[in-house]
């Protein structure tokens, strides 16, 4: 295909005859990726491919399986996205021509998955059975297959699950309170670091967009376990004792994705689990600075590009709310009802609109992060994430 399009580059004539063929025929249209984006719709298997520049609806691609819990990670010049189902698959996206190009089932039950530095790999955790398999981001071939048992000797699934610098995933497993970094400059033979007892049932985590401290969230205690990957023989510290739920165990009706954390230079605004707040925490030393009421229990807590504001969502029964937090002032300065179900944001590249998937209205709104009007309304089937492809270019996207 690449020696086609630089032999149509010569002949203008090729080029036209291209351009008019549908895209069923193999021809992707000449533009670039970098304004595209994907809307996972979850109840239907499929996929929406979206512009910003226009906010406009590209394609729809069907036939991705069950999109219940999906996430996205890009390849490294943003054509194609690769999409984690819940019930296993692995699908390839092609973005330009609006085509499924590949697809495998590589387990019973997965639950995310990473891409490598270099675009070359791509990695999935899987619940059943446990582990991560690791594919040929080209052929999606299997190139490695890491079973998660633990210390104990048993099988754990697999969560939290991270691209790091230098050829490695980092990832967690649940049921052995581990934390494990795979080493796969070497596809064939991984070489994978081990830390135990790092917490009870780590169930995710992120990691910070310089790569270097991958943070993993308990459900069973309070607290978080830290890793510094460019200090591993430090091991793993235990950081914000005093997170969670605390004595008083409160019901929590949608754990927070640890990956929408809002990271600004010198702070971090985390969603307080099973509390109406959000804690501020300071990056050096990992204290607890502050904390913002807000309306629900928060699931998403997302900073826009500049780190001037953090955009909140909440889990049920406040799902209809959307809440934005000063950040110099450190209160909530405005209130938002996009309609039911609000279950995910995605800024643009530069982050002058914040586009929100609205579930249960069937819908994804788009808002001006400048003066919060609603500025586009796009049909959707069951909208949940929301993957733009300047992802491509982001450690732990």
């Amino acid at each position: 295909m690449r020696g086609f399009w630089s032999r149509a580059l010569r002949r203008p004539w090729l080029m036209a005859a291209c351009l008019a063929l549908p895209l069923a025929q193999g021809c992707a249209p000449v533009r670039g990726v970098g304004d595209m984006g994907v809307v996972i719709e979850r109840a239907s298997g499929s996929v929406e491919v979206v512009e910003t520049t226009g906010q406009t609806v590209l394609s729809r691609v069907e036939g991705l399986g069950d999109l219940s819990h999906a996430s996205l990670v890009y390849s490294r010049d943003g054509r194609f996205g690769f999409v984690f189902g819940r019930d296993g698959g692995l699908s390839k996206v092609d973005l330009l021509t609006g085509q499924l190009v590949g697809r495998v089932m590589q387990s019973g039950n997965s639950i995310g998955g990473a891409i490598s530095q270099d675009g070359k790999l791509v990695a999935v955790a899987n619940y059943q059975p446990g582990g991560v398999r690791v594919f040929d981001a080209e052929t999606l071939r299997q190139v490695a297959d890491i079973p998660a048992i633990g210390a104990d000797g048993r099988s754990s699934k697999v969560v939290g699950i991270e691209d790091s610098t230098d050829g490695c995933f980092v990832f967690s497993l649940f049921d052995s309170d581990e934390i494990w970094v795979a080493d796969l400059k070497v596809p064939a033979k991984p070489v994978v670091t081990k830390f135990t007892g790092i917490g009870s049932k780590p169930y995710d985590a992120l990691i910070s967009p310089d790569g270097r401290y991958y943070i993993a969230g308990l459900f069973g205690e309070d607290g978080f376990a830290l890793l510094d990957l460019w200090n591993l023989d430090a091991g793993v510290k235990r950081v914000l004792p005093d997170y969670g739920r605390g004595e008083k165990r409160t019901a929590v009706y949608k754990m927070p994705h640890l990956e929408g954390w809002g990271m600004t230079e010198d702070l971090v605004f985390l969603p307080a689990m099973g509390r109406h707040e959000v804690l501020i925490v300071e990056r050096a030393g990992w204290r607890e600075v502050g904390r913002v009421p807000v309306v629900g229990q928060p699931v998403f807590v997302m900073a826009q590009p500049d780190g001037r504001r953090i955009w909140v969502n909440f889990a049920h029964p406040d799902n209809g709310h959307l809440q934005v937090i000063d950040v110099p002032s450190r209160k909530v300065v405005k209130s938002l009802q996009p309609g039911p179900a609000v279950m995910h944001m995605e800024f643009t590249p530069r982050g002058e609109h914040v586009w929100v998937s609205v579930r249960d209205g069937d819908r994804v709104e788009v808002y001006d992060t400048a003066t919060f009007e609603r500025i586009s309304t796009l049909p959707a089937t069951k909208p949940s994430g929301i993957f733009f492809t300047s992802r491509a270019h982001k450690i732990g996207l």
